[in-house]
Order: C-alpha cells, then structure tokens, then sequence
C-alpha cells in the first residue's frame, strides 16, 4: 500500500516551488554535476510499485529547488509545472521500480542500481532539461509527471492525470537508447485463470485440474502461433508468456492457476482476448488483472521531428522504434489524442535485470537531446 502521505491532496505544505508565470529559474543551476546527484540520488531511494511515497517526494523537493512549482498529487504522483500558456508539453515519466535490491555504485562511467534505466534515467532526464529550458524565457508550460505503480497493473499514476491535462504534445520517459525514439508499444493483458474439480485416484481415467490448466495454456500457445504465421515484425505478433503456475488439493477437492501475460498487437483488443480465453474451457475461470490496448504514433508526428532534428544537431542519424513492452505511453496517448513519442536513456535490454546500469554519457547526452527539442517544441515560430 502507498504511504498516506503520498496519497494525499495537494496543498500549501506539499506544493512547494515557483509558482511565477514565466518559464525561468531562479533557482540551482541545472549543469552537469547536478544532473548526475539528481539521478543517483534518486536511484538510492528504492520505489517499489506502490511504496514509492519517499522517493515522490523527494524528487519534488529536487524539483521546487530547480524552481518548479511542485508538488504530491492526489495519486500520490510526483509533479513539477513550470509558466503558462500555451504550447503545453507534458513530459511523463515513472517513479516505480520492480522488486529486485541492485547495489547503487558508480564504475566505469556507469550508474549500476534499480531504476537507473527503468526509468529513473529518462525521468531525471525530464527534470534536468525542462530546468535548461526554463532559464531560457521560453513561452509555453512544460508539465512534468513521474507517475507511480507503472510498473503494476493498475498503473494508477497514468490513469489519474488523464482527466487533468489537455497538452498539445507529450513524451514519455522510457528508455529508448539517447539515439533513438520510440513510436510505440505493444498492449498488453494480464491475467489468472483459475479450475477446481472433484478429486480422484490417479489409476481412474479423468482429467486432473493440473492437466485442464496445462491444457488450456497449451491452447493459448497454439493459438498465439496461427495468429503470428506470416507475421514478420515481433511489434505484430501475439507474445503469451507463463509466469505463474500453482496447484494443490485439500483431499476433497484439487485446484490449479496460472498467471499468464500477453503482448498485444493493435490488431487484438485486451476484451475480445479475453472473452477468447474464457471460452476454451467452460471450468477455467479468467481473472482480467490488467488490460491495456496497443498504441503506436506516426513517423512524422511533431515530437518525432523535434527529438529527430535535435539528434541531427548532436551529429546523429535518428532512429524510430516500436516496442514489444507496454507503458504509459498507451493509456496516455489514446485519452490525450495529441502527438505522443517516449524517449529516454538507456538499454531497454537492462530493464528489471540485476545488471541494470544506464551510461552516464548517455544520460547527459540526452539530456542536451531533450532541452534542443523542448526549444523547439516550444518556439511560436517553427
């Protein structure tokens, strides 16, 4: 459960910061040395998915002295807005981290912890370039979202700023790599299914609940290899995977269950998926735990071009991307409908791994990315 603090209403003692109107600092300078204690002391901080209380507000604390207005929202997210007006750029990130303790340390040039890639990076990224940008009087207002429970299913952070935000673009922090944008993610659905059935002897010819459960992931499998036939791109294939498989009996009665999760092309909805798996097996009772539908932006939509045309300028050939993951990109994109990219630091290859490490050159190199995008995002004339 989230800590109540970070549950809490926004107020005069949770927002803190700058609350003037231009998109200026008068606050800690955002170079170098700063950027790099603003990731790994946020790193330090662990941020399981639903106890991220302490590392919220700590970065809001970051961000108030970045001069951000900043502030807990009711969420429990961490926000940072800084001027007003319009254009309006969103840039949402998560704070959450999957389970697993990876010493934070520094080698090489590399920043080893949970997080660091899996998206503490590309968040702190976010931080750090909209407090360049701001020094320079740029119109608009730059909204910055570090969403908690990402990471599980409800991804409660994402779904409770839908309703508050309109923005005219928005970028979601997810690693990519500095070099590349990622125009989509796969969707996903995840859930349990459940059989029980009378017990028996083993020597009587009967199907054991194990065997009905291995027998209904089985289907899936065959199912999820005729729909993929032809399918060349992994973004347009059905991806089912077995993370869960349990039974028992009490000696009356035998149960199995499995936890499944699917990636889902744009081509199958997370509903009809799972009425499909309901009718199998009229004994296996499906659970939704959760569901979210695929989303990809086109080549050439604005933040595309502005993070493409930034990476010129640093003497780099952009590279666009889909994902065969899922992230907040695909319930914040759909319910925005505005120009929507993710772009962030990072080998997305590293996520919840226990080598996890993001490059520390990366992570500055993107950080220059970003600030020259966000410029342009947010130049009247372009």
């Amino acid at each position: 459960m989230m800590d109540v603090e970070a549950q809490a209403q926004p107020n005069a003692a949770q927002a803190i910061g700058n609350t003037t109107d231009e998109l200026q600092i008068d606050a800690i300078q955002p170079s170098a040395e700063a950027a790099l204690e603003l990731l790994e002391g946020l790193v330090r901080i662990p941020s399981i998915s639903g106890v991220e209380g302490a590392a919220v507000r700590w970065l809001v604390e970051r961000m108030a002295e970045l001069g951000f207005h900043a502030y807990v929202d009711e969420v429990g997210n961490a926000v940072g807005e800084i001027g007003v007006g319009r254009p309006e750029t969103v840039l949402l990130g998560h704070i959450d981290t999957v389970p697993g303790d990876v010493p934070v340390r520094v080698a090489d040039g590399r920043l080893y912890g949970r997080g660091t890639v899996d998206a503490k990076g590309p968040l702190a990224t976010f931080v750090m370039a909209a407090a360049r940008v701001a020094q320079q009087h740029v119109p608009g207002r730059i909204v910055i979202v570090g969403c908690v429970e990402e990471e599980a299913p409800s991804s409660k952070g994402a779904h409770g700023v839908v309703d508050r935000y309109a923005p005219d673009t928005c970028i979601v922090g997810e690693p990519s790599g500095w070099d590349r944008v990622t125009l989509g993610y796969k969707g996903s659905l995840r859930v349990r299914g459940d059989v029980a059935v009378p017990c028996g002897h083993s020597a009587h010819a009967r199907q054991t609940a194990a065997e009905r459960m291995a027998a209904w992931w089985q289907h899936l499998q065959s199912y999820a290899h005729t729909l993929n036939s032809g399918r060349r791109r992994m973004f347009d294939q059905l991806q089912p995977t077995l993370l869960q498989l349990n039974s028992g009996s009490d000696g009356l009665q035998e149960w199995a269950s499995a936890e499944i999760s699917v990636r889902l092309p744009a081509t199958v909805e997370p509903a009809a998926l799972a009425s499909t798996l309901q009718e199998w097996d009229a004994h296996v009772e499906i659970t939704v735990l959760g569901a979210t539908p695929a989303f990809e932006s086109e080549r050439h939509v604005l933040p595309a071009r502005a993070l493409s045309r930034a990476l010129r300028q640093q003497g780099i050939q952009p590279r666009l991307a889909v994902k065969t993951g899922t992230a907040d990109m695909n319930i914040v994109g759909p319910a925005w409908g505005c120009p929507t990219v993710a772009y962030g630091p990072g080998d997305a290859a590293l996520d919840h791994t226990p080598d996890e490490h993001i490059v520390l050159d990366d992570y500055l190199r993107a950080i220059d990315v970003l600030e020259a995008a966000l410029k342009f995002l947010h130049n009247v004339d372009h």
